[in-house]
């Protein structure tokens, strides 16, 4: 990297900081990479909780693993791959986010019947009551029922196949295949509210924020100029906590400044089994994983908006009235006649000049000012050379009578 001197750094600094005043331009503040996911849970990716058994998958062998994703506030949440053709990396840190979003390799076509999995499956299903679903041996291990639960997931989000295992995993790889059912509901997050920002003009109300939550009553915490209300979109009534679809906005009053509010919401909700987890740092690649089994926390999320003056409207200029007004007496005054204008006879007799003493003068403009300096240097040099020339026909005078 290029290193430039400190001196030319702060000139180079200076001159960009000048230029965008001169033009009324702000260079945008670097994104906080807290704020950029604010609004959803983050975890990182601590370590793995269980190992299952090494099985081959599309002819190649892959180890299975239950992983811990660990939130803010420390809660652990145990969590599935759902990435087969990418690796996990190290201290990764993940957001919550829906189905939809997920970016891994994988088609994800299911999800419905990975949603089902988890909920039927291990953990949430004991080894022994798996192995005697799919009549399995009864020594069947909890490393067979992960590696089996786990070759089922990857087959339904990477349409993968489990071509090499152990009995008691293979048997119940083909059980869950066969009974697993699409459950298209995906849970909801534990707390968020879309969007993150709008913008508006004052005299309107701004924002159409949609809450979506598992939690009930969340108080709402509101930053904004006196005057302007978080009100519920549907009933336009000022709120002070929110539920699950609720949609919200600023009323901002007509006639207010420009200006910039915000509110934010805190509360104790579960991140719910199913709920998928991706990566943060899209240039640095890590498996997208699932919840495997939920857990509950404290969630936040935070929303903004920007509004435009939208300045006060004058009261209309009362027109004066032509009719008759009243006298003090009770008797209507007439109307004033305007003037007649003086005639203006032609006359041979020339005017007398107009003394302009009394008129007020105009303002003198720079171009004027210049224009009188400029007439009252020529005045003085002519003066000058009328004083010059006198004397000098005098001395000349006096000069022919002395030779007489």
């Amino acid at each position: 990297m290029t290193h430039f001197p400190r001196a030319a750094g702060r000139t180079a600094l200076a001159a960009s900081a000048a230029a965008f005043l001169a033009f009324g331009l702000a260079a945008p503040a670097a994104a906080d990479p807290a704020e950029t996911y604010e609004g959803s849970v983050r975890a990182q990716y601590v370590d793995n909780a269980q190992t299952g058994e090494t099985i081959t998958v599309n002819g190649r062998s892959v180890g299975t693993n239950l992983f811990n994703l660990e939130l803010e506030n420390g809660t652990v949440l145990t969590t599935y791959c759902i990435d087969l053709e990418t690796d996990i990396r190290g201290g990764a840190w993940y957001k919550e986010d829906a189905w939809a979003n997920y970016p891994g390799e994988g088609d994800f076509a299911e999800p419905g019947k990975v949603h089902w999995l988890l909920q039927n499956s291990y953990p949430a299903v004991s080894a022994a009551a798996l192995a005697e679903a799919a009549e399995a041996n009864s020594r069947t291990t909890e490393a067979q029922a992960l590696a089996a639960t786990q070759a089922a997931i990857w087959h339904f989000t990477n349409g993968a196949e489990l071509t090499r295992a152990h009995g008691n995993t293979t048997a119940i790889y083909r059980h869950l295949l066969e009974a697993a059912e699409d459950l298209p509901q995906e849970p909801g997050p534990a707390l968020s509210v879309t969007p993150e920002t709008a913008s508006g003009t004052a005299g309107e109300t701004v924002g159409e924020f949609t809450i979506a939550t598992n939690a009930t009553g969340v108080p709402v915490t509101l930053a904004a100029p006196d005057g302007v209300e978080l009100v519920d979109l549907a009933t336009g009534e000022s709120v002070d906590t929110v539920d699950d679809g609720d949609t919200v906005g600023f009323s901002v009053p007509a006639g207010a400044d420009a200006g910039e509010a915000s509110f934010s919401l805190e509360a104790t909700a579960r991140v719910e089994t199913g709920r998928l987890f991706k990566g943060e740092e899209a240039d640095q690649p890590t498996q997208t994983l699932i919840t495997a089994e939920g857990d509950e926390t404290t969630v936040s999320a935070s929303a903004s908006a920007s509004w435009e003056g939208g300045g006060e409207t004058a009261p209309p200029t009362e027109e004066p009235s032509e009719g008759p007004t009243e006298q003090p007496s009770g008797e209507p005054t007439p109307p004033e006649s305007p003037a007649p204008s003086p005639s203006v006879e032609p006359s041979d007799t020339p005017s007398a000049p107009v003394d302009d003493s009394d008129r007020p003068s105009l303002p003198v403009t720079g171009g004027a000012l210049a224009g009188l300096v400029a007439a009252g240097i020529a005045a003085l040099g002519a003066g000058g050379g009328a004083v010059y020339l006198s004397r000098k026909r005098k001395a000349a005078a006096g000069s022919e009578d002395l030779d007489a």
